[in-house]
């Protein structure tokens, strides 16, 4: 009786295990790789848990700098594929998020990746021996060859943002620090996106073309933040001086663009230059209706020919840091004992545009100074979200080289300004600021970079910031 039963329980486990779906798979294979990795104690054993538990799938734990003042995040995140036949694969990202200030993030990713392979036929000549009739020799063949190219991409995203502590310090490029205020943001943006490779002709391929399409729903909303040393938004600014403060109406946000990437001298000079136009419509008040246009010029030199791409990958969710579409687990850690570096030069200009009447909401204008609403330095000795301003002019040159392992080191210059009026943009009255500091990039782990910042005019700044994103994974919806 006891063995039946034993031997029941090891029929209905096996029937079980056969009908178990991959996501059920993928957790029972989670489940194993925590218990090998977490199981034992020990300096090294710690690196590998680690690993595990901030980069796995489909459960790990989310972590990153929310926005500059707002702390660091911890939440859970959720990862999951599926690859209903050899021409789509899906996959969704949910993360949330929140810092000790009590800032948070929430969102969905999915990703729609179209991966068709081009199947051609090629002609193989017979083997017709010298002599021989071609009759008698074998006939002709036809070899199929497969080329895969770059894949199309769609993206489908809710994402909601709530800062308690933005600093803003009037419009233009002569804002005071006297002027310093703060407030709180919560922004929640619906929307999706798509990614066209052009590769139909060769000339265009060797470019590595891509337009770009998008369409979000953008909602703010506004509040004074008191009971802090600095005085709250409302208590020194009006309409007049911060445009938007008096009403946040909802926007309709559109926007078209172009991409090229081309790898160049053996992929020693990879360009990535970026040009976009973006239409901000309010329906409710046409008041704050704007466009505005961005060209982003980089350009990075590889100094030795094995030098990684760190870059985000189009394919990979935010919280996914896979090498390659199909691939699951995250690049190992590596301690590799091969020099990597490169030198970089940006370029990156963006002006908007709006009627005599209109004005651009102060919370949609970009801005200069440590670091912006999304994280990204820029200015860095000033504080953040310094310098604000509905049109924007920096340029960057930057050098980062690898130390031991994962372990780097950077440098940047950056030169730039803000103004007001679109004919104020030139390359006069430039703010500078110079950052040294280490970098951290290891296996799929968010980038880790802490910098020490001087050389403007209103003294230093040290930067602590980890990427919202995985190694790897692809950017959030800009808050901007």
């Amino acid at each position: 009786m006891r063995w039946s039963v034993v031997i029941a329980l090891w029929l209905t486990g096996g029937f079980a295990l056969a009908q178990e779906n991959a996501l059920q798979a993928d957790f029972r294979g989670e489940g194993k790789r925590l218990r090998d990795a977490c199981g034992t104690l020990g300096f090294k054993a710690a690196g590998g848990c680690a690993e595990e538990l901030f980069t796995d799938h489909p459960l790990h734990i989310a972590a990153g700098s929310i926005a500059p003042q707002n702390g660091f995040g911890l939440g859970p995140a959720f990862v999951a594929h599926l690859t209903p036949n050899e021409s789509w694969r899906l996959s969704w990202d949910a993360d949330a998020v929140a810092s000790t200030n009590a800032s948070w993030r929430a969102g969905g990713y999915m990703k729609i990746i179209h991966t068709p392979v081009q199947t051609i036929h090629v002609g193989v000549p017979s083997t017709a021996k010298p002599g021989e009739s071609p009759e008698a020799a074998k006939p002709a063949k036809k070899a199929q060859i497969n080329l895969v190219h770059p894949y199309t991409v769609f993206n489908l995203y809710a994402q909601a943002t709530s800062l308690n502590k933005v600093y803003y310090f009037g419009e233009g490029n002569d804002s005071t620090l006297a002027g310093q205020s703060v407030f709180g943001m919560t922004q929640t943006i619906v929307g999706g996106n798509a990614i066209k490779p052009v590769y139909e002709w060769a000339a265009l391929s060797k470019l590595n073309l891509a337009l770009l399409g998008e369409m979000n729903g953008r909602f703010v909303n506004l509040r004074g933040e008191n009971g802090q040393s600095i005085p709250s938004i409302q208590t020194i600014y009006n309409e007049a001086s911060a445009p938007g403060l008096a009403s946040q109406p909802g926007f309709m946000q559109s926007g078209e663009g172009l991409r090229i990437k081309p790898a160049l001298f053996q992929d020693h000079l990879q360009l990535n230059y970026l040009a976009t136009f973006q239409q901000f419509f309010a329906p409710a008040n046409s008041h704050y209706s704007f466009l505005r246009w961005t060209v982003d010029l980089g350009h990075t030199v590889a100094l030795y020919s094995h030098s990684p791409s760190y870059g985000p990958k189009d394919t990979n969710g935010p919280d996914e840091c896979a090498a390659a579409v199909g691939a699951i687990k995250c690049p190992p850690i590596s301690y590799s004992r091969n020099l990597s570096g490169s030198v970089g030069l940006r370029l990156l200009l963006s002006e908007s545009i709006h009627s005599a009447t209109s004005a651009v909401p102060f919370y949609f204008q970009q801005t200069l100074g440590g670091s912006d609403v999304n994280g990204s330095p820029a200015l860095a000795s000033y504080q953040d979200y310094r310098f604000r301003a509905s049109n924007l002019l920096l340029l960057r040159g930057s050098f980062e080289h690898s130390i031991w392992g994962p372990f780097g080191f950077t440098f940047m210059a950056d030169e730039g300004r803000v103004a007001q009026a679109r004919a104020d943009v030139g390359f006069d009255r430039l703010k500078h600021s110079f950052a040294t500091g280490f970098t951290l990039r290891a296996g799929g782990f968010p980038m880790i970079f802490v910098t020490f910042a001087w050389g403007g005019s209103e003294g230093s700044h040290t930067v602590f910031n980890m990427n919202t994103a995985l190694l790897g994974g692809s950017a959030r919806p800009l808050l901007d």
